[in-house]
């Protein structure tokens, strides 16, 4: 049986093959409250993926502390936090994927290689400190900021686990009698005043965790939570072991009134200041001093992945082999230090039809006439009868300076960024829960079709000459007629978990590796077969290319054989097996290009071109890595967009990187470029234009981030190019288009 989405609680037995678009790969750690998994999306990207216990997902007020984390996560994600990718708090079993983030957490580098150096400490505080003025300007206090709370990645400390924050507007409050937090890095007035709680006791916080940086313990230390809760109220904590030069502003940070404490922005200019300024260096812990080294590591992405000090800690343990255990076999845990409410082949004969059961075949279905209520997904939306009206731009101003030339919302309750491609001359745009045409020229809607999926990781395409609205949902498929939306074909396919539009035809995998080709015009079957060299194949495909790709790395990770496949026959056009872990990111003029990835972290570390016509393999090794690459081509150049804002041009006919900007965004989207200008798209909505020749920043549009903040994309739309404008897609729900040869006019 094919592997199936986590969707209940008859995943409990076994656990889930996949939550939402995300193949569960290994277990990074399991805990009371459920299991952390390594995952990967569709595209290769690595995320760590949280799965809660059936237990616990039937319970209300447990389901609404998850959704507040998600809001909460989302709302910070950034350069100092692990960044949402996806989630779903409203599945059987509810889950959210975050980027994974290589590295230990602060708890376990200290218990691994002893206390930290004053310099790494100064660099730990610096960071942390930035890190909470990040969260704090959003309006967010952590309220459960402790070692292992913190991972050591790469370019500085990450905050992670935001399950018991709270937003200043938040409408959830502390119940009374409960004490939400783990004691030892608590403030006072966590224990005093719960529902008092602002942003000074995370600098409580993080005076506590600096104590354990320096010396492996904490402030305020004993065996029993009670004792240690009176200590933290009423006792002056133990600074012994803290260098001299940081234990002033260690002790500020753990005054006893919130008033007395600094903010973030004063510790920073404190320690800028300080005669021993920190260095600023990047810290890389020992763990990946030892990895460099050939010796494994153990991989990390979200809080749960790590192993707990204590148990009771939300999701905490990770076993002594690092297995995942179903829930049923987990033993209570006894420790109190929670952060949980603590105080109280050939091919076969091919049939000449679908050996499945039609519904409905070639009915016609008139798009947007119903209210359509997303079963087991995010949101429930309303498709209304009558197109709504397109907010436009004033008349007279079809080119406004803040902004551009038309800002459109299809739908009036947000419900999720929409994903958009242009085919057909319209803008093909979807929606959890809806698809719909939108004039280009300026926004009006043309039609909408309400489609029965919780989540949408790609764009509506085109096959055939027909909008294919239904490819992120496995089990079945439609058709619709891109200029009217009413629903041409439709074919059930319960037995294939993975497809792919390529030109004209539809390519459907089993899980047996067996691949259906299906004309998109008409939904016939075409021919189905085992494809060689390919175990279990899914394809990527990019427009105006005639092949489909399929790759496999092998075991070691060394070399990667690509296989081209003919979509109209299934026919291997050809077959080649270079060097590296590859991952096919675009084609143009007759080559394919690819990103080589590093065996351990997965960042892009050389982007290689093969043209099948000469045989040639060209490779450019970028100077510095990216992190968790997207990618877009134009022409020969690729461009790389990292997780952590790194924007990059790699001429492939010159052999080396043309340019990198930094841009501040955290997990964009792939790029897109025009030749003169690069586009991306932010997580909070805004669209970047980049001088494609020099990599400057030349204008941004506003951001669009939207009230439902526990709502957030599989992954961010790639920026749609046509006609001289740019199209993009926002959180808030809105699509937006902006004239593209000028972004320094938006």
């Amino acid at each position: 049986m094919a592997p199936q989405p986590n969707t209940g609680a008859d995943a409990e037995a076994e656990l889930p093959d996949y939550a939402g678009h995300y193949r569960l790969e290994s277990c990074l750690g399991s805990g009371g409250m459920g299991v952390v998994h390594l995952a990967r999306s569709t595209s290769g990207m690595r995320v760590a993926v949280k799965v809660v216990h059936t237990s616990y997902a039937k319970d209300p007020e447990f389901r609404g502390r998850f959704r507040q984390e998600v809001a909460a996560a989302r709302r910070v994600s950034g350069a100092f936090t692990a960044p949402v990718v996806d989630a779903d708090p409203d599945a059987g079993r509810p889950w959210m994927a975050t980027l994974y983030i290589p590295g230990p957490t602060l708890s376990e580098q200290v218990k691994r290689n002893g206390p930290m150096d004053p310099a790494q400490l100064r660099r730990l505080m610096a960071g942390l400190a930035e890190a909470l003025r990040d969260i704090h300007r959003v309006g967010v206090v952590h309220r459960d900021l402790k070692p292992s709370n913190v991972l050591l990645a790469e370019d500085g400390p990450k905050v992670i686990d935001f399950g018991i924050s709270r937003p200043k507007d938040s409408e959830v409050r502390t119940e009374t009698g409960k004490l939400i937090g783990t004691p030892p890095f608590m403030a006072p007035e966590q224990f005093r005043r719960p529902r008092e709680v602002g942003p000074a006791a995370d600098v409580f916080a993080l005076g506590s965790l600096m104590v354990h940086a320096a010396t492996g313990r904490g402030p305020f230390d004993s065996d029993s939570p009670y004792v240690v809760a009176y200590q933290v109220v009423h006792d002056e904590p133990d600074l012994t072991g803290v260098p001299e030069a940081l234990a002033p502003l260690v002790l500020r940070c753990l005054a006893k009134e919130p008033g007395d404490r600094p903010t973030p922005d004063e510790l920073m200019r404190e320690l800028r200041s300080a005669a021993a300024a920190y260095d600023t260096q990047v810290f890389i812990p020992a763990q990946r001093a030892r990895e460099e080294a050939g010796e494994p590591s153990e991989p990390r992405g979200v809080p749960e992945a790590r192993e707990a000090r204590g148990a009771r800690e939300a999701l905490g343990a990770r076993g002594a082999s690092g297995a995942c255990e179903a829930p049923e076999t987990r033993q209570a845990p006894e420790a109190p230090e929670a952060p949980a409410e603590s105080a109280s082949g050939s091919r076969a004969h091919v049939p000449a039809r679908w050996p499945v059961r039609r519904l409905g075949r070639r009915t016609g279905l008139v798009a947007g006439v119903v209210g359509l209520a997303v079963l087991g997904g995010l949101t429930s939306v309303q498709v209304f009868g009558g197109a709504e009206p397109a907010r436009r731009a004033p008349a007279g101003q079809s080119e406004p300076s803040g902004f551009g030339v038309w800002e459109a919302a299809p739908a009036s309750d947000g419900g999720g960024m929409p994903q958009c491609s242009y085919a057909a001359r319209v803008l093909l745009c979807a929606r959890p829960g809806l698809v719909y045409a939108l004039d280009p020229a300026d926004g009006g809607t043309l039609w909408r079709h309400g489609v029965a999926d919780a989540a949408r990781s790609e764009p509506p395409v085109v096959s055939g000459g027909l909008v294919q609205p239904s490819l992120d949902r496995i089990g079945e498929l439609e058709a619709l007629d891109p200029a009217t939306g009413r629903q041409v074909w439709r074919e059930d396919v319960p037995e294939y978990d993975g497809v792919r539009a390529a030109g004209d035809t539809l390519l459907l995998t089993r899980s047996d590796g067996t691949v259906t080709g299906v004309d998109g015009a008409t939904g016939d079957v075409e021919w189905s077969h085992r494809i060689p060299g390919q175990a279990v194949p899914y394809f990527s495909s990019f427009t105006g290319d005639a092949s489909a790709y399929a790759v496999s790395p092998s075991g070691d990770g060394n070399r990667t054989r690509v296989t081209a496949v003919d979509p109209a026959t299934g026919d291997v056009r050809w077959d080649v097996e270079p060097a590296g872990s590859l991952t096919p990111v675009g084609a143009a003029d007759g080559s394919v290009y690819f990103v080589a990835a590093g065996a351990v972290y997965g960042d892009a570390k050389a982007v290689v071109r093969y043209t099948p016509g000469t045989g040639e393999v060209r490779r450019v090794k970028l100077p510095v890595p990216v992190a968790q690459a997207e990618a877009g081509v134009h022409g020969d150049t690729v461009y790389l967009m990292g997780a952590g804002g790194s924007l990059v041009a790699v001429d492939m006919a010159a052999g080396r990187q043309r340019w990198r900007l930094e841009t501040g965004v955290s997990r964009g989207s792939a790029p897109a470029s025009d030749g003169r200008h690069v586009y991306v798209t932010a997580p909070d909505g805004r669209l970047l234009g980049v001088d494609a020749r020099e990599g400057r920043l030349l204008g941004q549009t506003r951001p669009r981030l939207g009230a439902e903040s526990d709502r957030v994309p599989a992954a961010l739309p790639r920026p749609v190019l046509a006609g001289g404008h740019v199209y993009a897609g926002a959180p808030d729900g809105t699509v937006f288009g902006v004239a593209g040869r000028d972004p320094a006019d938006w």
